[in-house]
């Protein structure tokens, strides 16, 4: 899909090198410059770098600076994570580039370039915990949790990224010049509230927890199986939430009746916590299979493999001895084949002779 673009990488962590392994997954031509230094956070066989071309630079040496420039010169954008202004340190800033006039310029940070907390250090729980995207985490009265790095580095963060640094190419060809894109987590993680913010006018949403559409109801959450194992639940139409009462027997239960009396909530919570400790994960698979009632099991990415839907749309993937999910989105009902995983520097010599044809 993205055949012909070139994106230059400048090695990070998260949410960066995310974006880069997107963009590889669409087909763009992805060259990461990885650090000649190793860090502890070195690794080696990185599933992140995917597709990609590897070269190894030391920006703070003027030779191997120019050679950066060069690839970046012939390149359609550019994305880097670090705070502000380090970028600038090494001569690669925005005003450093000028000599790409159509050179988009995507900038992935958690706080954003400007602001009170821009140069401070941070990480995805802190950002989104600013953002107000952590608020509503986890069941009320408990502490809040998400998926690592989900909400912020991946959701808030590398696919703003990705969309900001697509729209700003396409501008980029239209106008004749190119753009800084300032893709920050805590802007990011709070455009993804909408969603939910959007039901303040329903009279479905309250800042106090456990008191909102998709925050608290007994309907909305995971369960514990009699095989210390979980189970989701989530059927917020009427429809499915009737269908899901038939299935438990609980069709004619009173508390049960009216889905959104809050005051009856806590104690549905209840019912449905000792209905779903009577049998193991498997049987509720079972006898929740083929029905419309939003009942799915709480699965790792081993046992999500060898799920019969997992399995037959091939989403986990063992490539390179790890186990990875394909790329996404699909495009006319097609799974893009995912690129193999470079050796860092692997691709030296063949992008500095394209740098030397392209100079003749």
């Amino acid at each position: 899909m993205l055949k012909g673009i070139r994106i230059v990488e400048i090695e990070g962590l998260g949410p960066t090198p995310f974006a880069g392994m997107m963009f590889a997954d669409l087909g763009a031509e992805v060259t990461v410059i990885h650090r000649k230094d190793k860090s502890i956070f070195t690794n080696p066989k990185n599933i992140l770098d995917r597709g990609k071309r590897s070269i190894e630079l030391d920006l703070k040496d003027p030779k191997d600076l120019e050679i950066a420039k060069k690839i970046i010169f012939r390149s359609d954008a550019l994305i880097e994570g670090f705070r502000p202004g380090v970028m600038e340190n090494f001569g690669l800033g925005p005003d450093d580039l000028n000599e790409n006039p159509l050179l988009v310029y995507g900038r992935m940070t958690g706080w954003g370039q400007k602001g009170p907390k821009s140069k401070q250090s941070g990480h995805d729980l802190n950002y989104i915990g600013l953002s107000g995207a952590l608020w509503y985490a986890s069941h009320p009265n408990t502490p809040p949790f998400t998926p690592p790095a989900l909400v912020g580095d991946v959701g808030g963060g590398a696919l703003y990224l990705v969309i900001g640094v697509l729209s700003a190419i396409l501008n980029a060809k239209a106008s004749g010049r190119g753009s800084v894109v300032d893709a920050a987590i805590v802007d990011g993680s709070a455009h993804m509230m909408n969603l939910f913010m959007s039901l303040q006018s329903s009279g479905m949403f309250s800042e106090e927890r456990g008191k909102s559409l998709l925050d608290g109801p007994p309907w909305s959450r995971c369960y514990r199986t009699s095989d210390d194992l979980w189970i989701s639940v989530q059927c917020l139409e009427p429809k499915f939430y009737s269908e899901f009462l038939e299935v438990m027997d609980l069709s004619d239960h009173s508390k049960f009746k009216n889905q959104l009396n809050k005051e009856n909530w806590k104690e549905m919570t209840q019912i449905l916590e000792d209905h779903f400790l009577r049998k193991s994960l498997q049987e509720w698979i079972k006898i929740f299979d083929q029905t419309d009632s939003c009942v799915a099991p709480v699965l790792s990415p081993t046992q999500s493999k060898n799920d019969p839907h997992m399995n037959y749309r091939k989403t986990w993937v063992d490539d390179d001895g790890l186990l990875q999910a394909t790329a996404a989105p699909r495009f006319n009902n097609r799974r893009e084949d995912i690129g193999k995983i470079p050796e860092r520097g692997q691709h030296k010599d063949l992008i500095l002779s394209e740098l030397e044809e392209e100079k003749l």
